[in-house]
């Protein structure tokens, strides 16, 4: 019987990793971050104050606003390495 032929496969190699890293820019984290605090602080403070603060001449639009500030935050963490 004959023999079967041995299969040679290239060995594979990974993709050469760029010599620089991303490093995100120095103001993105406490930009982020305070979005995210004033954003959370904007919401609780505006049900906390039965809706008279942070703003009363917005009213509901309070939400939209706290909520804004949220969503940036969320937006800049996508951003963050």
């Amino acid at each position: 019987m004959p023999k079967s032929r041995v299969r040679s496969k290239a060995v594979y190699t990974p993709p050469a990793r760029s010599a620089k890293a991303k490093v995100s820019p120095p103001w993105l984290a406490p930009t982020m971050l305070g979005c995210l605090i004033v954003g959370l602080v904007w919401v609780v403070l505006f049900y906390v104050s039965q809706e008279k603060l942070p703003i009363s001449a917005l009213g509901a639009w309070n939400l939209v606003v706290g909520f804004g500030f949220l969503v940036g935050g969320v937006v800049l963490s996508t951003k963050w390495h």
